[in-house]
């Protein structure tokens, strides 16, 4: 396909709201190349030969252990995935690279945080901003496990506002070093890692700086204690101090006051990765879940035959499935803008970096999305387990400790919700994205006479994507009146913002679900695909209840009087079935299905 064919049928970042997508169109995992199953199927073998088994030593603070997983992964080149193949990595493409951080993070969130830290955060800015004389000194020992990378941006006083850190760069009298001063804080691998990603402001410099600083405790370089936390156990975390810790002016990463930019990318790609990160976790914890089910007998019968916990199991998997498939679709996305970027002669570094850029706002939602699942999945996980799941002797209690951090890491998920809005509202005034056309349309609309025919649903997700579609008229509704009253001014109306951004995320998530089913129906049969139609369905049927939910708290929290109503009234005309789904039904379909595989069965 010519360079020109592919742009024009890829998507842009958050165009998935005004622009119908095609199922055909999208990437799902039943998409996988026989490279891509070798490598899913490799990732697989070593985490349940080498984490699984000991899920308990990374309960036990064993940080020796962690590193010496993580020299396995190297040895094995799981390390090197993203890394091209000029610095000793695979050179693998944007899904690949997903696939192998989705099914090694899901034993032990110890060894997720350190295999993320160090090919995210740890190497990716080298690879990425790094010029040649770097990449050849530091990425192919990070690639291959000789080294390991940390990252250094969070201080006591520089969290979600990462540029105004404290931490100072002085450029030595000779011009030949900087001297970097100052504390970091929650350092992920400080204490097994042999090069820093330092953020400092040189001067009175708007933005930070990013260096690479080699870790050598005699050039004042020091460390706290291992912090006590509630999860990720194993995982070395630690405060780092620089004391005029001298710095080669060379090992600057990319140009002066650019750290603040490196930051951010960097965050972009690691929400996704973080994303897939939550997913294996959550197949692993639905799989002990339906095991202890199907086995524990209450009552002469096992407890996977009640419905409370054929619920349980449903809504944990529906969400599941949901996760992969908009995860997917995006790192496919971003995958084709990168090859799209390399076809037009952009290097590798700046095609991925605007590559992974382009899709941010689907990155945020990723970010918030699939870390509440895991969270929600291992909560239920542990009431499946009744009191057994709150015993450290079984993993559900640790799975679900681990899995708290994900909604704090790569931003908190409140930052990510307001980002996700605000990024598509900057889209939509630089022209990329037509959000003032269909809201328009849509203001139009709800003064119109609304059509009263009976439409034909007879065919698969007839009905669903016509509700998908009216779900797209609410958020445009809700956030054109919002645009419109506040202007620039409403990055300042946080809970506005917030319910917004719920039902954005509701809807990229709904779609890609539905999509992906309606794909695989196509092609092998509706009959294979009864249990994931009936997660679609599960799925749209939940995200309907947010958008209302909502939706009526923007419209009552800043509309007033007639606009008010009018506004309420199309809210309820836009999340209307004319042939509402038998919720039971449905989660029993799923359930029965899942005891009888014994545990998640899709992938």
């Amino acid at each position: 396909m010519s360079t020109e064919a592919i742009n024009k049928d890829l998507l842009r970042g958050g165009q998935f709201l005004v622009k119908e997508t095609k199922a055909e169109d999208i990437f799902t995992m039943e998409d996988f190349s026989e490279e891509q199953k070798m490598m899913r199927d490799s990732a697989k073998e070593f985490v349940d030969r080498e984490l699984w088994a000991n899920w308990e030593r990374f309960e036990q603070k064993d940080y020796a252990f962690t590193e010496e997983c993580m020299r396995k992964a190297g040895e094995l080149g799981l390390l090197g995935v993203a890394v091209p193949e000029a610095y000793d990595g695979l050179g693998m493409g944007f899904v690949s690279t997903m696939l192998v951080c989705d099914y090694i993070s899901g034993a032990t969130g110890s060894f997720s945080t350190a295999f993320g830290a160090h090919t995210g955060i740890g190497t990716m800015p080298i690879t990425l901003y790094g010029n040649e004389e770097q990449k050849k000194k530091y990425v192919p020992k990070l690639a291959t496990g000789e080294w390991f990378g940390a990252y250094c941006l969070t201080e006591p006083g520089a969290g979600s506002d990462a540029n105004s850190g404290k931490t100072k760069a002085v450029l030595s009298d000779d011009g030949k070093h900087y001297l970097i001063s100052g504390q970091k804080m929650w350092i992920s691998n400080a204490g097994f890692c042999n090069v820093f990603i330092v953020f400092a402001r040189i001067g009175d410099d708007k933005n930070i700086t990013g260096f690479i600083v080699e870790n050598d405790a005699s050039n004042g370089i020091s460390m706290g204690d291992e912090e006590k936390k509630l999860g990720i156990h194993s995982s070395s975390t630690r405060q780092v101090f620089f004391n005029d810790t001298k710095v080669p002016v060379e090992n600057m990463l990319s140009e002066r006051g650019n750290g603040f930019k490196i930051a951010m990318n960097a965050l972009n790609v690691g929400r996704i990765k973080l994303a897939a990160a939550c997913l294996d976790a959550q197949r692993r914890v639905i799989g002990e879940a339906t095991k202890y089910a199907n086995e524990r007998i209450q009552f002469k019968t096992p407890i996977v035959n009640f419905g409370a916990i054929k619920a349980k199991l449903a809504e944990m998997a529906t969400n599941t499935y949901a996760d992969e498939s908009a995860s997917y679709r995006a790192a496919k996305n971003i995958e084709d803008r990168i090859a799209l970027r390399q076809a037009e002669g952009n290097s590798h570094q700046e095609a991925e970096l605007k590559g992974v850029e382009e899709y941010a706002i689907e990155c945020s939602i990723l970010k918030v999305a699939v870390s509440e699942d895991v969270q929600n999945t291992t909560d239920e996980g542990i009431q499946i387990f009744g009191g057994m799941g709150f015993s450290a002797d079984t993993p559900m209690e640790s799975a679900w400790r681990d899995a708290r951090i994900s909604r704090i890491y790569e931003g908190t998920n409140e930052i990510n919700r307001m980002l996700a809005v605000g990024m598509l509202v900057k889209k939509a005034m630089k022209g990329h994205v037509d959000l003032l056309g269909p809201a328009m349309k849509v203001a139009d609309e709800l003064t119109g006479i609304p059509s009263f025919d009976t439409p034909d649903y007879s065919e698969l997700f007839a009905e669903e994507k016509e509700i998908l579609g009216k779900l797209k008229k609410v958020f445009l509704m809700v956030a054109g009146a919002a645009v419109q009253k506040f202007g620039p001014e409403l990055d300042k109306h946080q809970q506005l913002l917030l319910a917004a951004s719920d039902i954005l995320i509701e809807i990229y998530m709904a779609e890609s679900t539905i999509l992906r089913t309606e794909k695989n129906a196509k092609r092998f049969g509706e009959e294979s695909q009864e249990t994931q139609i009936a997660m679609s369905q599960l799925y749209l049927y939940n995200a309907v209840d947010i958008v209302i939910k909502q939706g009526k708290e923007a419209i009552v929290s800043f509309a007033e009087g007639d606009e008010q109503r009018m506004m309420l009234m199309g809210l309820k005309r836009f999340t209307k079935y004319a042939n509402q789904p038998n919720v039971v039904a449905l989660r029993t379909k799923i359930a029965d299905k899942i005891a009888a595989e014994n545990g998640y069965f899709i992938a």
